[in-house]
C-alpha cells in the first residue's frame, strides 16, 4: 500500500498495445502496486500520426492491453494512468482511447471515475505565443513564424507531472492523457504520493519503455518501487533482469546526454548515479538530483506536405550494381522527361530512391562507400501535390527502373525484381513535424484541461 516511505508503480509494456503477458501482470498484481499505467504515445514512428489523427496502435490491440489494466486496476482499487494517448497524444487518439475504456467498462461490467486531460493548442493561441516572443526553436529547427502555424494540420503540447497529479487530486481513478513527457505520468503519480521529485522523474525515466531496462530487453510488466531516496526495479517476468548494466544503460535512451534529462519545470541530473545490485533480478538506483527550472512545455505540430506512392524491386545484376550511380542518375532524367510529357512537371513531385545495399540506412552521412552486397533493396518513393500525380509518376518511375541501359549489360529484358503484384502502393497523405519548439510559461496547467466524466 502506498505510505510515506514509499510508492509502488507498475508498467505494463513500453507503450499501450505493444502486448505484455497476462501471466507478468497477475505476477505483479501479487505485489500490490499503487498505480498501473502505460506510456501509450511517442515521436518515434513519425509525423503521420499526429498529422493524419489516425492511432499508432491497432483498436485490437489497445483493446487487449486496455481491457487487462481496467481489469486489475479496479480489482486492485488503484488508480490506472495513460500519457500520450493513441500514438500522438492528439485529441483523436485521446478520444480513441477513452471509447475503448467506455466500451469494456460497458461489457465487463465496471465503474469509475475517469479523467481526459486534453492536449491540442489552438493555432490562434500558438500563433499569439509567437508575436510575444515567448517560443523558442530546439536544435537544427527553423524559428517558428505565423504561416508555420497556420499550416499545421495539429499542434500538441507536451503535459509534465502536475496535470496527472490534478487529476488524481480530483479523485480520478482512470487518467487517459494526450501528449505527455513519457515520464510525467510516473512522476506525477509518485509525487502525488508524497515521493520526492529526483526519485519519482528517475523512476519514470525507467517505467517508460517497460522491461527496456530488463535482459533480455521485451515488453513486459516492470514494478518500479519509489522510495525517498533512491528506486527498486525489478521485472515480474521470472525470465528477466534487471542488472546495475540494464539499468544505467537505459539512461542513454532518447536522451541527448546520458547523465542529464530535461522536463518540463526541471532538470534530472544523473551524473552522481549509483547502481547496485538488490537481488539478481532487481537493481536500486540512488543519488538522482532533481534541479527546478523556469517551466517550459514542448510544442509538436505536423503539416501536410503531400500525397506518397512507392514500390519496392531488388536487383542482383553484378553488373550493374558495380555502376549503379549512374544508372540511377540516368533513370531519374528518363521519368522526368516522361512525367512532363504527359503534364506532372518536376514541381509538382519528388522522386526518392532508398538503395538497401548502399547507403540506404544512413545515406549521405553512411560512412561506408563500397559496396559490398552481391544484391541491393530499391525502394522508390513519389511525394507529390495529389495523390494522382503520385501514383502516375510512380508507375512510370516502376516501367522505367528496369529497362534504362548501362554499359556491359547483358540482359534485354527487365533486370529488377519485384515482390508484389500489383507492385504500386499508393501511401495517402504525408506529413513533416513543423512545429518542434519549446513554450516558456509560468502555468503548468493552462495548457492542459481536465476533463471528468463517471464511466459505468
Amino acid at each position: 500500500m502506498a505510505n510515506n516511505k514509499e510508492f509502488r508503480l507498475l508498467s505494463t509494456s513500453g507503450l499501450l498495445g505493444y502486448g505484455f503477458p497476462e501471466s507478468s501482470l497477475k505476477a505483479a498484481l501479487e505485489r500490490n502496486p499503487d498505480v498501473i499505467g502505460v506510456d501509450g504515445g511517442s515521436t518515434d514512428p513519425g509525423p503521420f500520426y499526429l498529422g493524419s489523427g489516425k492511432c499508432l496502435n491497432s483498436d485490437k490491440a489497445m483493446r487487449r492491453d486496455l481491457r487487462l489494466m481496467l481489469n486489475a486496476a479496479r480489482q486492485k482499487k488503484v488508480p490506472l494512468v495513460i500519457g500520450s494517448c493513441g500514438g500522438a497524444g492528439g485529441e483523436p487518439h485521446l478520444q480513441q482511447v477513452a471509447k475503448l475504456a467506455r466500451e469494456i467498462a460497458r461489457e465487463d461490467g465496471l465503474n469509475f471515475k475517469m479523467a481526459l486531460i486534453h492536449a491540442d493548442q489552438e493555432k490562434s493561441k500558438v500563433d499569439g505565443w509567437v508575436k510575444e516572443g515567448r517560443i523558442r526553436a530546439l536544435k537544427n529547427v527553423p524559428v517558428l513564424d505565423s504561416p508555420t502555424v497556420e499550416r499545421a494540420a495539429r499542434i500538441v503540447g507536451m503535459m509534465g507531472a502536475e496535470p496527472f497529479m490534478r487529476a488524481l487530486d480530483d479523485g480520478a481513478e482512470v487518467v487517459l492523457a494526450g501528449r505527455a513527457s513519457d515520464a510525467a505520468s510516473w512522476a506525477g503519480c509518485a509525487m502525488h504520493a508524497g515521493m520526492p521529485a529526483a526519485p519519482s522523474w528517475y523512476a519514470g525515466k525507467m517505467l517508460e519503455c517497460g522491461t527496456a531496462t530488463a535482459i533480455p530487453k521485451g515488453h513486459d510488466c516492470l514494478m518500479t518501487i519509489v522510495r525517498p531516496d533512491h528506486i527498486e526495479l525489478e521485472p515480474s517476468n521470472p525470465a528477466r533482469r534487471c542488472t546495475p548494466f540494464s539499468v544505467a544503460t537505459h539512461g542513454l535512451h532518447e536522451n541527448a546526454s546520458a547523465l542529464v534529462h530535461e522536463e518540463p519545470g526541471g532538470i534530472l541530473d544523473a551524473t552522481d548515479c549509483e547502481f547496485s545490485a538488490v537481488t539478481d533480478r532487481a537493481t536500486r538506483v540512488s543519488r538522482m538530483v532533481w534541479r527546478k527550472q523556469p517551466y517550459s512545455i514542448k510544442l509538436e505540430g505536423a503539416e501536410l506536405v503531400g500525397y506518397r506512392a512507392i514500390t519496392i524491386c531488388g536487383t542482383r545484376d553484378p553488373i550493374l550494381i558495380s555502376q549503379i550511380d549512374s544508372y540511377l542518375a540516368t533513370f531519374r532524367d528518363d521519368v522526368q522527361m516522361r512525367a512532363t510529357a504527359f503534364g506532372v512537371s518536376p514541381e509538382k513531385y519528388q522522386l526518392m530512391l532508398h538503395v538497401y545495399g548502399k547507403d540506404g540506412v544512413m545515406g549521405a552521412a553512411e560512412p561506408v562507400k563500397q559496396i559490398s552486397s552481391h544484391e541491393l533493396g530499391i525502394l522508390v518513393e513519389v511525394v507529390a501535390t495529389t495523390q494522382e500525380d503520385a501514383n502516375a509518376v510512380l508507375a512510370i518511375a516502376r516501367v522505367v527502373l528496369p529497362k534504362i541501359d548501362f554499359a556491359g549489360r547483358l540482359c534485354k529484358s527487365g533486370n529488377m525484381a519485384f515482390p508484389f503484384s500489383p507492385s504500386d502502393i499508393g501511401m495517402g497523405e504525408t506529413y513533416k513535424f513543423s512545429v518542434f519548439h519549446v513554450l516558456e510559461t509560468e502555468d503548468p496547467y493552462a495548457m492542459f484541461p481536465i476533463e471528468y466524466e463517471k464511466v459505468h
